[in-house]
């Protein structure tokens, strides 16, 4: 089924670049959308079968592939409202659904690799298509998101391919060649561990630009900010879902070895770093778009706490990905109409949001009490999970850093929050303001309620394919 939809997907992809026709285009995503939901369905019914040599829809990948296309529905709807609101060229219109077909294919496929080298091809695939998006207002300011974006991406695959380098070798001492997850796997305890340990350092760093993890991951802010909103919806959770399957999958087969606790460490230093860094630019960044891009580098450096600390923190990674992803793409989803309204990402030239956009507004509240992780938010429960992991891990001295910041991380969003929401912008002529309709918020809404469902009362296939992505790590 994956080299059907494969095929499929990237021929929509190519007439979407190529057709000027509006219907037509329309007809096309709403074709894309139902072969996404079709292979989704599919890769679920047919769960750890091989197919292709190198693809295999294990638990994660199903889960993180399942999270994919409830988020490309909305991704997708939101991306017709901006170019029919923007009034967008054809060509230009052609260019933007052609790279955000792209992109959720590439994802996808991704998520589903069962070769760290076939992963790596989808994952410049990916760089590829979110280079044109974030080119999409092809201006002074875009051009430069875009190079950095490259430059740091080029840099992060070459890391990659290095790393994948070192692991042949360390397969080849271990008497195979074959780089397929499973076999590394099997392989994992006779691998010898100087080349091992060289690939994790340059596999872990070239997958931290996609995760938005320090050190890399400022290719992802500029990405983020100069995007349209609903690609940055995308770049926000369902890209960065892409790095931690790549990280995730080759820390599977180092959690057999001897350098373990080792790449716990490393881990760990990466994701506290991370959080420091998210706390440091939300206390003082000014950009809407800026601030929720920051809060996405906290949140994956919770989820890789989790993952290093062990234990029910492997659980709460998963899950955290999962809600992280509906929680920030609504709240990207919902700045279009933030900006359709005051035409600016400052927010010097944003507030008194209720009187404008009641719904978008409670959409705008609601966002930060689950991005925020307090209750009833999923992410609270998944945080709490993460913390308890941290405590029995004896990893107190962290612990109580990371809640300080994250005691600061609130404050900041919150301030920022608040005064879109309720105090007045001075010198703001609101007799043109546009009229934003409700039903654009429903996503958004339905989104949230989903993180928050999951998140308190997850049905027993979620809880299932959790545990059963997870069942190859040591409890």
């Amino acid at each position: 089924m994956i080299g059907i939809y494969l095929f499929i997907a990237f021929l929509i992809s190519g007439m979407l670049f190529l057709n000027r026709n509006t219907i037509l285009n329309n007809a096309l995503l709403i074709a894309f959308l139902v072969l996404q939901i079709v292979f989704t369905v599919y890769e679920y019914n047919h769960l750890n079968i091989i197919e292709l040599q190198y693809f295999r829809p294990d638990a994660l990948g199903i889960l993180l592939l399942a999270t994919l296309s409830v988020v490309a529905i909305p991704a997708l709807y939101h991306s017709y409202v901006y170019i029919t609101t923007h009034n967008e060229k054809p060509r230009s219109r052609g260019i933007y659904y052609a790279a955000m077909v792209m992109l959720i294919t590439a994802i996808g496929a991704a998520y589903l690799s069962n070769h760290i080298a076939v992963t790596w091809i989808f994952v410049e695939i990916t760089t590829l298509s979110a280079s044109a998006l974030i080119y999409h207002h092809r201006n002074e300011r875009s051009l430069e998101g875009t190079w950095k974006y490259v430059f740091i991406c080029a840099i992060s695959v070459t890391f990659i391919f290095i790393g994948i380098l070192f692991l042949s070798m360390a397969m080849r001492q271990a008497g195979s060649t074959d780089l397929t997850f499973d076999t590394l796997l099997s392989k994992a305890p006779v691998l010898n561990l100087f080349w091992l340990r060289l690939s994790f350092l340059f596999i872990f760093t070239g997958f931290t630009a996609k995760l938005g993890l320090v050190p890399m991951y400022t290719a992802g802010i500029d990405a983020k900010d100069k995007a349209p909103a609903p690609a940055g919806a995308l770049f926000a959770t369902v890209l960065m879902n892409m790095g931690f399957v790549g990280i995730f999958r080759i820390y599977v087969v180092i959690a057999h070895t001897p350098i373990h606790q080792w790449a716990n460490t490393v881990i760990m230093i990466a994701a506290f770093l991370s959080v420091f860094v998210a706390t440091v630019y939300m206390v003082k960044v000014k950009n809407i778009k800026r601030m929720l891009a920051y809060s996405g580098i906290e949140h994956m450096g919770l989820v890789m706490l989790g993952l290093a600390a062990g234990g029910i923190g492997y659980y709460a990674a998963i899950l955290h990905i999962v809600l992280h992803a509906f929680v920030k793409s609504s709240l990207f989803f919902q700045f279009n109409q933030i900006y359709r309204i005051y035409q600016s990402k400052s927010i010097y030239d944003v507030g008194n949001y209720f009187k404008y956009n009641k719904t978008g507004a409670m959409v705008l509240l609601f966002g930060f009490i689950c991005a925020t992780a307090m209750p009833p938010s999923g992410l609270f429960i998944s945080e709490f999970m993460i913390f308890s992991s941290l405590f029995k891990a004896h990893q107190l001295v962290i612990l109580i850093l990371v809640m300080v910041l994250l005691t600061m991380i609130i404050w900041a969003f919150g301030k920022t929050i608040f005064k879109i929401l309720f105090t007045p912008v001075e010198d703001f002529d609101d007799s043109h303001v546009v009229k934003i309709n409700p039903v654009q918020s429903l996503s958004q809404f339905i989104l949230l309620g989903l993180s928050i469902y999951l998140g308190l009362n997850p049905p027993a296939e979620f809880v299932a394919l959790i545990h059963e992505a997870i069942k190859n790590l040591p409890q």
